[in-house]
């Protein structure tokens, strides 16, 4: 069985603590340094005749407020902060390890000239644009419905990735490729198409910047395989954690924000979890 291992403290201390070569694969999720502070609130709805919602077949219902999170996302010197623990997470991949970093349209650019220098330009493998296609649009530019995942092995020579093990998706003209391709589907290019996370759905947790278990699985299920162990240094609501339990790899999670740890708490609930320094005051 497959065991979740969470730190609830700074990911640069945890970092140094881990030994050299012991992940096969990290992503990460860091802060995108918007200047913003990154909240979610929580709602439930009740039926409510005079309610302020419409659902199905005409029925109002009333929204609670249950709940809110937050965290702070900047920095004066963002590189200056990723820099330390981007280091200590090549140190820590095996040799054929690789790192996904997922960032946005702000930041990539700056990103990818820090994670060059570290890794080397060699070893960038891919720039993976997840698209969506949800919110609120700008009238005065393109709307931004696009996320940046960069794709760095430790080894560009020797580094795990198994096309077999990875979903499908449709092709976009079917009738061109015939009957049996098409029932068979497509493995992705670099652009992948997919919801956000369903602000109603199952696997909403209510954590701001949650990211969804289609694009987490992917990755986990092409860039490691059963047994090994993944880490997410910026872990946030644990979705790298569930996806890895699910496909039978071991985790290592990070957080230093209550509310993530209080989410993974009933994310993982009847998983196998080992809990560092959570409740605070614990080991």
């Amino acid at each position: 069985m497959p065991t979740i291992t969470v730190y609830y403290g700074d990911n640069l201390t945890v970092l140094r603590s881990l030994p050299s070569e012991s992940v096969a694969l990290i992503y990460i999720d860091p802060p995108f340094n918007t200047g913003k502070v990154q909240a979610r609130t929580q709602i439930e709805t009740v039926q409510d005749a005079e309610g302020d919602r419409t659902g199905f077949q005409g029925r109002r219902y009333r929204t609670i407020e249950v709940g809110s999170m937050s965290f702070g996302d900047a920095f004066d010197d963002y590189l200056a902060f990723l820099e330390p623990r981007l280091w200590q997470a090549r140190r820590i991949l095996q040799s054929n390890g690789s790192l996904f970093f997922h960032i946005d349209y702000r930041e990539v650019h700056y990103c990818k000239v820090l994670l060059d220098a570290l890794f080397g330009r060699g070893c960038f493998m891919n720039e993976i644009i997840w698209a969506y296609d949800y919110g609120a649009r700008t009238q005065s530019r393109w709307p931004a419905k696009h996320d940046n995942i960069l794709w760095y092995a430790k080894d560009p020579k020797a580094y795990q990735f198994d096309l077999d093990a990875c979903d499908r998706i449709p092709y976009m003209a079917p009738d061109l490729v015939g009957e049996e391709k098409a029932a068979r589907g497509k493995t992705p290019t670099d652009t992948w198409w997919h919801t956000i996370v369903s602000p109603s759905g199952r696997e909403k947790t209510g954590y701001p910047t949650q990211k969804p278990r289609g694009i987490i699985d992917r990755i986990v299920r092409v860039h490691s395989r059963p047994g090994d162990t993944l880490c997410d240094f910026f872990a946030g609501s644990g979705t790298l954690g569930e996806s890895a339990y699910e496909w039978d790899r071991d985790s290592i999670l990070v957080d230093n924000n209550p509310s993530a740890l209080e989410v993974m708490e009933a994310r993982f609930r009847g998983k196998q979890v080992v809990w560092r320094g959570w409740p605070p005051g614990s080991p």
